[in-house]
């Protein structure tokens, strides 16, 4: 029989089993990111997704100069559900599935729509949170609109409110607040001009780009291991120490 348990799911039980089991006991550091990755032959965003779940549970915690240590060894199971949805995920099928919305609009979207995106992208400029986010989900729904297909619309519309539905989304994404605005504004402004070209291609390219940004984000703000951050901090001091003693 076919295990059909997500993928991050399945890391995130097997990990915990390891730690039920013994394999790893409290106190213990796991192996790092980079190497659990390697062991599970996932990408990064997908192992992310089960180090946080285990995260969230209490299995694991990240500390300074230790990377990811055991916290707690539990006799029970992971209490998720499988229809639990991961933040990695949304943006993954947002990637997959807004791209070529925003491809289609392109060759329907009129003039008026494209001034009320700019408005809404204005909109996103807003200092606060709730208006920020509510424009940028109008941004979105509009283009799906634009379309002029219910279920693309209904589509769209499902996958952005999973956030709210979902407490592993919810928690993922509440982490990425401080998400640099002036970027936001630069690539909602950089779908605008490729739809306004009505180009299919470039419209799809700048969706892409963008989901790939939130991609990233989501990685660089949910980082883990702290220690490697500190060791790339160290790095970085070292190389600029060394540059002002040949200079000197």
């Amino acid at each position: 029989m076919s295990d059909n348990r997500k993928r991050y799911k399945r890391i995130a039980d097997a990990i915990a089993e390891e730690i039920r089991s013994g394999v790893y006991r409290a106190g213990d550091r796991l192996p790092t990111e980079r190497e659990l990755a390697v062991q599970f032959k996932v990408s990064r965003p997908t192992l992310r997704e089960a180090m946080i779940a285990l995260e969230i549970l209490g299995y694991i915690e990240a500390r300074q100069g230790h990377g990811i240590v055991v916290k707690a060894v539990s006799p029970d199971p992971l209490p998720m559900s499988d229809s639990e949805i991961g933040a990695f995920e949304l943006i993954e099928a947002r990637r997959m599935f807004e791209s070529e919305v925003a491809a289609l609009a392109a060759t329907l979207i009129t003039d008026e729509q494209l001034d009320d995106l700019k408005k809404l992208a204005r909109r996103m400029e807003d200092p606060s949170p709730a208006i920020s986010e509510r424009a940028d989900r109008e941004f979105h729904m509009l283009i799906a609109q634009v379309t002029g297909n219910g279920a693309i619309v209904s589509s769209v519309e499902n996958l952005w409110d999973w956030r709210y539905r979902s407490p592993l989304a919810r928690n993922i994404l509440a982490r990425t607040a401080n998400l640099g605005m002036k970027a936001r504004v630069a690539e909602h402004s950089q779908i605008i001009e490729a739809l306004e070209k009505r180009s299919p291609d470039a419209a799809r390219q700048a969706m892409r780009e963008h989901m790939d940004r939130v991609i990233e984000h989501l990685l660089a703000t949910t980082e883990l291991v702290e220690v490697e951050k500190a060791r790339a901090a160290g790095e970085a001091r070292r190389k600029a120490l060394a540059k002002r003693f040949l200079k000197a």
